[in-house]
């Protein structure tokens, strides 16, 4: 008989948690209960009490056929308190990226949620399929960020499709096997603070150049093939109005680049070092999120290892996603590379040790974090089991000192 397929099950991911205009917290994540993700699907939970006590987990929207699912759910709300809650909306063929864009809205505060059928394409690029028939596939994985003229901007991986790159393929390395050539991008709503039905929105697709922002990759057979692979960009605004993002990438080290005309061009793509000519930064394939403090400074959370540290056999072994550390960092307006950032903390380990019913011991900071009142908050996926908040104290930052 046939080997079974491997059930992959993801009980919570890509967890985002933002504060509501009336200033309860509100989570939104993705979950999955069955065999091969076939019941993915957005949920949202609100919290009352900064944390402490959540509502029950509530699908964003009724399950569609079987195939058709829903995910990577990221919530924006507008000045006028409209929230919005844009996902993927798979049409059932290929992999769960492969999706339109829906959206949902609450003028409540988000305790009930209107829409949900309006469709809003992604860009077609050189890098999907040329069916217009079959969507892209693309991921968005953080919340907004405000650019230097105030305009909500995500950042989105865009996974090549296999007709026009062949997969990656890791199975000679003891890793997971069918990883995409993948580019980062990002989308700006343009008048979503006016608050207007989702079919009136305007977008503006970044950068212009349908090239997109790509990382060559170091390993054979695709180092001289002109394969890109950089994922999950986290993104900040700097305080002189450029904009900075830091991504994974299948090369050992996280890869960075700037933008000083709001993301229309990008510099090219280089290894982030902790500060101009110092040591990489280093990280497997696992997300290096990235967000801007209250106080100016930064915050990026990394591996400490390029994926053959802790038992792993390489960037591209998802169990190389352990430990997790972080760091802090700071502008530096005349460097190259205008983000420095300290020796790394180590934040949180699992030991190798799994939950059932899945045994997945690796963590993955698919994650948000929240700030008010002098609260700090990093919500994150614990082994995508768990729906996390830690909080992120002044004493746990005091020692980590930013090269000057």
């Amino acid at each position: 008989m046939p080997p079974e397929p491997p059930h992959y099950v993801e009980a919570a991911d890509y967890v985002l948690v933002d504060y509501t205009p009336g200033g309860d917290l509100l989570a939104v994540w993705t979950m999955a209960m069955k065999p091969n993700r076939v019941d993915f699907n957005v949920v949202y939970s609100r919290s009352k009490d900064g944390g402490v006590n959540w509502t029950t987990p509530t699908p964003l929207h009724e399950p569609g056929a079987t195939g058709i699912t829903s995910q990577f759910g990221f919530p924006i709300t507008s000045k006028t308190g409209r929230i919005y809650c844009f996902y993927n909306r798979t049409i059932g063929i290929g992999m769960p990226s492969v999706a339109n864009l829906r959206c949902k809205y609450s003028d409540d505060d988000g305790y009930t949620w209107s829409g949900g059928d309006f469709e809003i394409p992604y860009r077609s690029t050189k890098w999907d399929h040329p069916d217009p028939g079959v969507p892209p596939a693309c991921i968005t994985w953080q919340k907004s960020v405000r650019d230097a003229k105030g305009r909500h901007i995500v950042p989105i991986t865009r996974v090549t499709h296999p007709y026009i790159r062949q997969e990656l393929d890791a199975r000679e390395r003891g890793a997971t096997p069918g990883i995409g050539e993948c580019r980062s991008e990002f989308l700006r709503f343009d008048n979503i603070d006016d608050g207007p039905d989702p079919k009136d929105l305007k977008l503006t697709w970044l950068p212009d150049d349908e090239d997109l922002i790509e990382v060559p990759i170091s390993f054979e057979p695709h180092k001289s093939a002109g394969y890109s692979f950089c994922q999950e960009p986290g993104i900040v605004l700097l305080p002189d109005g450029r904009l900075f993002t830091a991504m994974r990438t299948t090369n050992g080290q996280v890869w960075y680049t700037v933008s000083d005309d709001d993301g229309h061009t990008w510099r090219q793509t280089e290894i982030l070092r902790f500060k101009d000519g110092g040591d990489p930064v280093l990280n497997p394939v696992a997300p290096t999120p990235m967000f801007g403090l209250e106080d100016g400074r930064y915050l990026l959370f990394m591996q400490n290892h390029d994926g053959f540290g802790y038992g792993g056999k390489g960037p591209l072994d998802l169990n190389s996603r352990r430990p997790q550390f972080l760091v802090v960092g700071e502008f530096r307006l005349d460097a190259h590379q205008p983000v420095w950032f300290s020796e790394p903390l180590l934040f949180a380990d699992t030991q190798k040790i799994g939950v059932h019913p899945f045994s997945m011991y690796w963590l993955s900071m698919y994650a948000s974090l929240t700030e008010r009142d002098g609260v700090r908050t990093f919500w994150y996926a614990d082994r995508k089991i768990f729906v996390l908040g830690r909080y992120i104290t002044d004493e746990m930052l005091a020692g980590l000192t930013v090269p000057t």
